[in-house]
């Protein structure tokens, strides 16, 4: 791991590094190098110390690890926080979102309410994004211009949406974007069909000529609901995934969003086809849609990753708590206590969704020629302590207020718990004004 003569940009010194690849890892007092981006060095502290550094950071008591990833979300959807709460899916959204959105999504909404997201997420621990909502090419250039990294999945439904007349307008926008993006360091175009029940045949099709074309990866939410399988069933006899499996989508670029219902079929099918999941526990909780079995995906090999969904669903982008509560609900669905330890949970946070989105041999783990994607957390405080298994103190004792520093491609977004591109307070005013506006309290 001996870096070349040039001096490094970077080098952080933190209490431990927790590389994720390899398993189950916790490097004591180690240093990291970086420079152009990428992690040059990972050695011993004394090997570390001998080399040339433009910069040096002491980072005790820090706990050192891959930037976290948010495998879905609706990032717009941060102004909708607590819009419509303790409400069933399908009431939720026929009679709360689709009308707010109907009413109130346009090309502002989606750019204040993006970078809300965004700068919730890099508070939170949170390096790279998967968003799929209106107006994408807005998102895109809201991604762009706040050194973050994101999946961007073009949202489309057989219905008109903000933004997109129908599907053939939504993929058309959609191949355009991934043109005029492929080549991007931080943004990846993806395609979005909305969900089995909103999307028929005939656009799926197109969908998966397309992706197979540009090798692109498709991002839908699948068996959200058992009323959504149920319906399935009654209508057409047949399980959605199934019906995904006969259209061609399924394989290592489809990522299945939610899957709270899982036959042993289904399982054979995820399997089969090298398909991974996103797991979203809080907002499925909370909309009482059901528990994906996450370990039994795990020890059947399903690549799963986890997401936080939109804040209107959940209420927040905060992945390190989204973490516990996937670990947690794991233990409980399976009846283990051993079931998704707490280095499978932060694994689940960093490298498998680096995987689900592509991405894994650019960012996911802490490893020598990949991005530096990083995020410094502090173990520090009196709720801490004691620490016998680092990794265990974060998962189940550490909240997102513990996220000190993080870096996206070794630019610093966040230093000391300050966010270095984006106004604070200027976001927040805005969100305000929308609620105003949303609520009906101003004009």
């Amino acid at each position: 791991m001996t870096p070349t003569a040039a001096p490094l940009d970077l080098l952080l010194l933190p209490t431990w590094l927790v590389p994720v690849e390899p398993a189950g890892v916790v490097l004591r007092e180690h240093g990291l190098g970086i420079r152009d981006g990428c992690i040059v060095f990972i050695g011993p502290r004394a090997a570390a110390l001998k080399l040339e550094a433009s910069e040096v950071r002491e980072l005790p008591g820090m706990l050192l690890s891959p930037g976290l990833i948010n495998a879905h979300g609706h990032a717009a959807m941060s102004l909708f926080r607590g819009l419509a709460d303790d409400l069933p899916l399908m009431t939720w959204l026929e009679k709360h979102i689709w009308p707010a959105e109907a009413k109130w999504v346009d090309e502002a909404f989606v750019r204040d309410g993006t970078q809300l997201a965004i700068a919730e997420q890099l508070k939170g621990g949170i390096t790279c994004f998967s968003d799929m909502y209106f107006y994408p090419k807005v998102a895109s250039d809201c991604v762009h211009n706040s050194g973050m990294r994101a999946q961007i999945a073009i949202p489309i439904l057989d219905f008109p949406v903000p933004g997109a007349s129908n599907a053939d307008e939504a993929i058309r926008q959609g191949i355009e974007l991934f043109g005029d993006l492929k080549h991007h360091p931080r943004i990846k175009i993806t395609f979005g069909p909305h969900a089995p029940y909103t999307v028929n045949d005939e656009n799926l099709e197109k969908i998966r000529i397309i992706a197979e074309e540009l090798d692109a990866a498709v991002h839908m939410h699948v068996h959200e609901t058992a009323f959504e399988v149920q319906q399935a069933v009654e209508q057409t006899g047949e399980r959605p995934l199934a019906r995904l499996s006969r259209l061609g989508l399924l394989g290592p670029r489809f990522q299945a969003v939610h899957m709270t219902q899982i036959s042993e079929d289904d399982l054979a099918l995820l399997v089969e086809s090298n398909t991974s999941v996103i797991h979203c526990p809080e907002s499925n909780l909370k909309l009482a849609s059901g528990f994906c079995p996450v370990e039994r995906l795990w020890q059947a090999g399903v690549n799963v990753a986890i997401g936080t969904d939109g804040a209107a669903s959940n209420n927040d982008l905060d992945l390190l708590g989204e973490t516990r509560t996937a670990a947690m609900l794991a233990k409980a669905v399976a009846g283990s206590a051993t079931a998704l330890d707490a280095h499978r949970a932060l694994r689940m946070a960093t490298l498998n969704g680096a995987r689900a989105m592509g991405l894994d041999s650019q960012i996911g783990s802490l490893e020598v020629g990949k991005a530096a994607d990083i995020v410094a957390f502090d173990l520090s405080g009196l709720a801490q302590q004691p620490i016998y298994d680092p990794v265990s103190q974060l998962i189940y004792a550490t909240g997102r207020d513990c996220v000190k520093h993080l870096w996206v491609a070794g630019k610093q977004l966040l230093d000391d718990r300050r966010l270095t591109r984006m106004d604070e307070a200027q976001l927040t005013a805005t969100a305000i004004a929308w609620g105003q506006r949303i609520s009906g309290h101003s004009e």
